[in-house]
């Protein structure tokens, strides 16, 4: 007669939901979905504080390039600078004022809001102590809006569209464009540091 495992020793794979028996690798290796070959676990040596140090930076990115120059538009004689809060909320009146709200939540407050959780949830983990209160609810959370942080996609459509004007007008990139730039890098890095079922062991296990 078979029995199941119990679920604490199984892991699903998030892409094609295969089922495996968890074999924790040691530091530096991957365990890999056979059938799509997405990384499952890849702990890594001192990765909580790497990625609160990305986190901390991403936070400081964001916070910057919301408020100093995006690019500048020169056309005609006229020149004129804006930011990508100026941008966001161009459209701030009318019935175009949920666009301007969205776009503002998935370039700003969603990233600078995951940033913030993760913090939450790994600080304690990385001081050896106990986890903070509702940290799994927290990291949670920040999983679920992982989809909804267009930061770095705000930025290369933006680069994408000005080269299709630059024949119009003159345009120069801002410090936020390059802000922006640094960004999309650090969203690749700590995604790559961050192995999701450590996460929830060191959570597990604490309780």
């Amino acid at each position: 007669m078979s029995t199941t495992p119990p679920l604490k020793d199984l892991i699903v794979c998030p892409n094609c939901d295969a089922i495996y028996h968890v074999a924790e690798p040691k530091f530096g290796e991957r365990a890999v979905c056979q059938r799509c070959h997405t990384v499952l676990i890849a702990p890594r040596r001192r990765a909580g504080a790497q990625i609160i140090a990305v986190a901390l930076a991403v936070f400081i990115l964001v916070l910057a390039a919301a408020v100093t120059p995006f690019l500048s538009i020169e056309a005609g004689g006229a020149r004129n600078s804006v930011s990508v809060l100026d941008a966001a909320l161009i459209f701030s009146g009318g019935p175009l004022v949920l666009v301007s709200l969205g776009t503002v939540a998935m370039i700003l407050f969603i990233p600078l809001l995951r940033v913030l959780l993760v913090i939450y949830v790994l600080f304690p983990v990385v001081a050896d102590r106990p986890p903070a209160k509702h940290a799994a609810w927290a990291f949670s959370l920040s999983e679920a809006l992982r989809p909804w942080s267009m930061a770095e996609i705000f930025a290369i459509g933006c680069a994408v569209a000005l080269i299709k004007v630059a024949d119009l007008a003159q345009i120069a990139f801002g410090p936020a464009f390059w802000m922006f730039c640094v960004l999309t890098v650090l969203v690749v890095v700590q995604d790559s540091f961050l192995c999701r079922w450590s996460v929830w062991k060191s959570l597990e296990t604490a309780k």
